[in-house]
C-alpha cells in the first residue's frame, strides 16, 4: 500500500473520529432538554438520540455535505494535509470547550479549521495577498449569515410555540399539561435528533468527500452529483460515527444546556426541541450548514423569555456567545499552525 493511500485512510479515520467527537460534544443538544425535564433517564435519552441521529442518514439528503465538500474552499488548493490540519483544529476546539462545559459549534469549528489550513497553504504557495482567494464566497455568505440567523430563528420559534401552548392550554390543569407534554417530548426529542444527525453528519461527509477527491478516488463529476459508488458508504459511516458519539454523550454540556441557561419543564422542552428541529430540517434541505448548538440554545432562550427575562441566566448565555465568536478564528489558527508544521517536516504537503 502506497504512502498516499495510507495517508488518505488515516485522514478519513480522523474525519470519522471528529464526527464521533461531534456527536459526543453535541449529545447535549439532542438530550439536554429531555433529561433536564426528567422525561427520560440519561442512558435511555442517549440511546433514543443516537438512534435518530443514525436514521437521519435515510431522510435528509446530502445538500449540506455538497456545500462543505465543494462550495466553501477551492479544491485546487486542498491536499490530504490541509484536510488533516483542518480536522485537528476542529478537534482541539471541541475537546477544549467540552472540558469547559461550553456548548459551542462543532460545525463552525470544522469549517474554521478547514479554511484556516487552506489559507495557510495558499499563503505559502501564492503569497499573503492572494491567500484569501481560496475561500469561495457563495458557500461562506450563507454560513456566516446563519451564525446569527439560526439562533435567532430558534429563539423566535421557541417563543412562538411557548406562547401558543400557553394560550391553547390556558384552561387545562397544569398536572394534565405536564403529563401530555412528557409524552410529546419524546417526539420532539426524536425530531431534533433527526435534524442534528441530518445536518452535522453531512459536514463530515463533505470533508471525507474532499479527502477522497484529493486522493484521486473521486472525480469532479462525483463531487457535483451523488459521489458515485461511494455515496452510501460515506453517508452510513458519517451517521454511524455521530450516532456512536451521541451514545457516549458529553455530560458536562448537558448540565449547561439543560439547567444553567434556564429551568425547563416538559412543555418548554417540547417547544425548544420543536423549534430547533424545524430550523434544522429546513436548513438541511436548503444545503445551509448551520450550528445545531446555536439553534437549540436560541430556542431554549426563547422558551425561557416567555416566563420573564430574568428566567434566562444571561451570565451563562454571555459566556456561550463569546465561545461562539471565538470558534472559527481559534480553530482556523490551530489548523494553520498544524499545516505549517506538516509543511516544515514535509515540503510536499
Amino acid at each position: 500500500m502506497s504512502p498516499t493511500t495510507l495517508l488518505l485512510i488515516f485522514t478519513v479515520a480522523v474525519a470519522l473520529a471528529f464526527d464521533f467527537i461531534n456527536g459526543f460534544h453535541d449529545a447535549a443538544n439532542s438530550i439536554a432538554t429531555v433529561v433536564s425535564t426528567r422525561v427520560l433517564s440519561p442512558r435511555l435519552a442517549v440511546v433514543w438520540a443516537a438512534f435518530f441521529n443514525f436514521v437521519a442518514a435515510f431522510l435528509l439528503g446530502t445538500a449540506v455535505a455538497k456545500t462543505i465538500g465543494r462550495g466553501m474552499i477551492d479544491l485546487a488548493i486542498v491536499t490530504q494535509y490541509v484536510v488533516l490540519a483542518g480536522l485537528i483544529g476542529a478537534i482541539v476546539w471541541d475537546l477544549l470547550t467540552w472540558l469547559l462545559g461550553l456548548p459551542t459549534s462543532s460545525s463552525h469549528a470544522l469549517i474554521g479549521g478547514y479554511a484556516g489550513a487552506a489559507v495557510a497553504r495558499a499563503a505559502i504557495l501564492r503569497g499573503w495577498p492572494q491567500c484569501l482567494h481560496v475561500i469561495l464566497p457563495g458557500g461562506w455568505t450563507r454560513t456566516i449569515l446563519f451564525i446569527f440567523l439560526a439562533p435567532l430563528i430558534g429563539l423566535v420559534l421557541g417563543f412562538f410555540f411557548m406562547v401558543l401552548v400557553y394560550w391553547l392550554f390556558r384552561k387545562k390543569p397544569p398536572r394534565h399539561v405536564d403529563k401530555w407534554f412528557r409524552r410529546l417530548q419524546l417526539l420532539s426529542a426524536a425530531a431534533y435528533s433527526l435534524g442534528h444527525g441530518g445536518n452535522d453528519a453531512q459536514k463530515t461527509m463533505g470533508i471525507v468527500a474532499g479527502a477522497l477527491f484529493t486522493g484521486g478516488f473521486m472525480t469532479n463529476y462525483d463531487m457535483t452529483h451523488d459521489w458515485g459508488t461511494l455515496h452510501w458508504p460515506i453517508i452510513l459511516a458519517a451517521n454511524g460515527a455521530i450516532a456512536a458519539g451521541t451514545y457516549f454523550g458529553g455530560w458536562r454540556i448537558v448540565h449547561t444546556m439543560g439547567s444553567k441557561i434556564t429551568k425547563l419543564k416538559p412543555v418548554g422542552g417540547f417547544c425548544a426541541e420543536t423549534a430547533g428541529a424545524i430550523t434544522l430540517f429546513v436548513t438541511a434541505k436548503l444545503g445551509i450548514p448551520v450550528s445545531t448548538t446555536h439553534t437549540i440554545t436560541g430556542a431554549i432562550v426563547g422558551v425561557g423569555t416567555t416566563t420573564r427575562l430574568s428566567a434566562v441566566r444571561w451570565g451563562v448565555a454571555t459566556r456561550i456567545i463569546w465561545a461562539w465568536v471565538l470558534t472559527i478564528p481559534f480553530s482556523a489558527a490551530v489548523a494553520a499552525l498544524c499545516y505549517w508544521l506538516f509543511r516544515f517536516f514535509n515540503p510536499a504537503a
